[in-house]
């Protein structure tokens, strides 16, 4: 799906969007509308005017944000910066790190520790050695003052025996026991119910998760892989 949207993404931003529309303004279904046609195989979210940039800013599910041009003819694909007195400042970075931290933590698994003093987002996979490392590690971190948080990453993608396991335990009546229970090995009794497992799984894509564990920081450094207790609390700060 990467390499294709990336063909689509060279496709249209070299030719434009090839659009009839003839205002100089398009409206939010206008571009809507546009992008829809020009990217069937993709499902277009929120579509934003951005007053600073002077552009839609358009949301992909499972994909990178789209900036396009006031006119709905043109898009571009990527982070969008603004220039600040200090340096640059990633906008993108910054939504994307502002939604990860508006999620409800009712909808993740968390590990709470009894006197927190960060806290980190923990992308993972029940099937990951990496991941059941740093489960291992959970009891240290709380110790350390770090809660940690999980977001279910099915690294197989929606559907899968590792994605059907984690709807099991999301919906389970103890998250925190069956998800320790699945790291072990366990098998994990089948539970359906309305869950947050695949949207959890879209946003680590739209973050550019690639693997797991995938860990983020309260204050949105992103450190891909396994670290040792001592080396994840230095990073941290602690």
């Amino acid at each position: 799906m990467k390499h294709i949207f990336s063909f689509l993404v060279r496709t249209l931003c070299t030719f434009g969007l090839m659009l009839p529309f003839t205002s100089s303004f398009a409206d939010q279904d206008q571009v809507r509308q546009s992008l829809q046609t020009a990217l069937p195989q993709y499902t277009i979210g929120s579509i934003e005017w951005h007053e600073q940039a002077g552009m839609y800013k358009a949301e992909v599910k499972g994909g990178p944000t789209l900036y396009v041009t006031k006119n709905a003819q043109y898009f571009v694909v990527g982070d969008l910066y603004r220039v600040a007195a200090d340096g640059l400042v990633n906008e993108t970075e910054q939504a994307k790190l502002a939604k990860l931290e508006s999620l409800p933590e009712s909808d993740m698994v968390v590990f709470k520790a009894d006197n927190e003093k960060t806290h980190i987002t923990v992308f993972t996979d029940v099937d990951c050695g990496y991941c059941r490392m740093l489960h291992n590690d959970v009891p240290i971190l709380n110790e350390m003052g770090i809660t940690v948080r999980y977001l279910a990453y099915p690294r197989a993608g929606i559907g899968s025996l590792a994605y059907r396991k984690m709807v099991s335990i999301w919906c389970s009546d103890d998250p925190k026991k069956w998800i320790t229970e699945a790291k072990m090995g366990a098998e994990v009794p089948e539970n359906k119910c309305v869950n947050p497992v695949a949207e959890q799984y879209q946003l680590g894509v739209s973050l550019g998760v690639r693997g797991t564990p995938s860990i983020i920081s309260k204050e949105g450094v992103f450190m891909p892989g396994y670290l040792p207790p001592q080396e994840l609390a230095s990073k941290l700060g602690l």
